[in-house]
């Protein structure tokens, strides 16, 4: 008992001594905490934001009274583009020191630009309570006629008058960037207007603004799917399954998108293997499991006819695929250029060179500034002009793709039968003399690599004439150039289908 009392004697002397003690590591705990804000400020204004943000963190772990440490941790995190890290620490400023007006008022601007118009006002007219504040009065003006553009912009939506609706939600997207709702109806209105482009654009930032957002990966991949490009769907689609494994309508569009992904790529794999057979099959099949979609169908019968014409060996399916691709095109429709130059090549490939001209004449008819087109009519009209003189492809009646065993082949068979020696009429000898010569010079321009380029650019090496004329071409295998052909979906750049054959 004695030592108990002796113990309970000395309890007040404890308690001392323990907040004596407590208060001097806090004191301490203060001073490093602002050692650490002194030195984040230093590498904020060298503009080192990633090791300020560092000091930051230490400033408030230490003292998390602090409110000009999260006050300069919200700065950076705004400089970073976070604005999302950036609201609580400015929430917290507010709980610490409810009149700091420098941080109010910047937490209004970040509510402002959030679409949190009654939040955002609230701030302002706080500031202004406090004093005059021009920047805060203006703001409190802008906020009214932006809830009226935004309710205005909703109704016009439900009425279908799209274009007065985007040019409302303009207005309030640029002062309010961050609002996920302001982009998803101005992403609907593009959408509803055929500019699936723009809708995506719309869509893309609201993953971001928007905590697992699996609906706007779901609306671009459908987006990317309508434009054609199958493959940006199914990498959307990715998207949306990696944060919701379960979301039923993600997976069956991902089931939908991947097969004819597969397929496709199937297909590009024959082609490059140069089985165009079993190419042809798989784009049928592309065809058989997507036909509503124009810029994929357009897109496939190329591809088609490409393989027809690799084949060489019919003339008229090559034909077919290529007016199939234009017939699925509305009038008017700017990527019709590209079809018209594919039939153009395969018109120039069995000789036809007047038709070739008059495609690429309708293709610039439909867009003259395609890129490279003009110098693709201007080879044609060269090539046509050249063919009304001499066509040694013609001459020796095999294909322009033919290769140096066919041409010869070719010129055995037909020096065989034209050899004057074979004819007794002095009038038939000549005519076959004549024949014989023309068939000899055939093989000689195409049976030799070079030569034959000049050939195929237009230029005769046989004709002195032809070549005073000057330009030796260098592309066989593709009379109108080389380089890829751009084909554009749906509005404003973007994707591009590559056509060289």
């Amino acid at each position: 008992m004695k030592v108990n009392s002796q113990i309970l004697a000395h309890i007040p002397i404890l308690l001392v001594i323990s907040d004596l003690f407590l208060e001097g590591v806090y004191g301490l705990d203060k001073v490093e905490s602002k050692r650490f804000l002194s030195k984040g400020n230093q590498l904020l204004n060298a503009g080192q934001l990633a090791d300020a943000l560092t000091q930051y963190h230490a400033a408030i772990d230490a003292d998390s009274s602090n409110y000009q440490a999260f006050y300069m941790r919200a700065t950076v995190y705004l400089a970073m583009s976070k604005a999302r890290a950036a609201l609580p620490d400015l929430n917290e400023v507010m709980k610490l020191q409810p009149t700091f007006v420098k941080a109010r008022l910047q937490r209004g601007n970040l509510l402002m630009k959030m679409g949190r118009f009654n939040e955002a006002q609230t701030d302002y007219e706080a500031v202004l309570s406090v004093a005059d504040n021009a920047e805060a009065t203006k703001k409190v003006e802008e906020i009214r006629p932006l809830r009226r553009n935004v309710n205005h912009a909703t109704a016009l939506l439900k009425q279908g008058q799209f274009h007065q609706a985007v040019d409302l939600l303009n207005q309030v997207i640029e002062p309010c960037p961050w609002n996920a709702d302001f982009r998803e109806l101005r992403a609907t209105a593009f959408e509803h207007l055929g500019e699936l482009r723009r809708a995506i654009n719309d869509l893309k930032p609201t993953t971001i603004l928007r905590l697992d957002n699996t609906q706007a990966y779901l609306r671009m991949s459908v987006l990317w799917y309508k434009l054609g490009d199958v493959a940006q769907s199914l990498e959307e689609i990715r998207e949306c399954l990696k944060l919701d494994p379960d979301q039923k309508e993600c997976y069956g569009h991902y089931k939908k998108v991947k097969k004819l992904v597969k397929t496709m790529e199937k297909g590009k794999k024959f082609m490059a293997e140069n089985n165009f057979v079993d190419a042809i099959k798989r784009y049928e099949t592309v065809l058989e499991k997507e036909s509503a979609i124009i810029p994929l169908t357009v897109e496939v019968k190329l591809k088609i006819c490409e393989c027809h014409m690799k084949l060489g060996k019919d003339f008229f399916a090559a034909l077919d695929a290529c007016y199939k691709a234009v017939r699925a095109l509305p009038p008017k429709d700017p990527r019709a250029a590209l079809c018209y130059i594919y039939i153009a090549y395969v018109h120039e490939r069995h000789g036809k060179y007047q038709r070739a001209v008059d495609d690429l004449q309708k293709a610039m008819q439909v867009d003259d500034n395609y890129p490279g087109l003009q110098e693709k009519l201007k080879k044609a009209k060269k090539m046509l002009k050249q063919s009304q003189k001499k066509d040694y492809y013609k001459i020796l009646g095999v294909a322009r793709n033919a290769k140096k065993q066919e041409i010869i082949k070719a010129y055995r068979k037909l020096a065989r039968q034209w050899h004057p020696d074979n004819f007794k009429d002095e009038k038939e000898k000549k005519s076959a003399e004549k024949k014989f010569i023309e068939i000899a010079s055939a093989k000689e321009v195409l049976s030799d690599p070079e030569k034959r380029k000049q050939f195929d650019a237009g230029v005769d090496p046989l004709d002195p004439e032809a070549q005073q004329g000057g330009g030796h071409g260098h592309h066989h295998g593709n009379p109108f150039g080389g380089g890829g052909f751009s084909f554009h979906y749906g509005g404003g750049g973007g994707h591009d289908f590559h056509g060289e054959f």
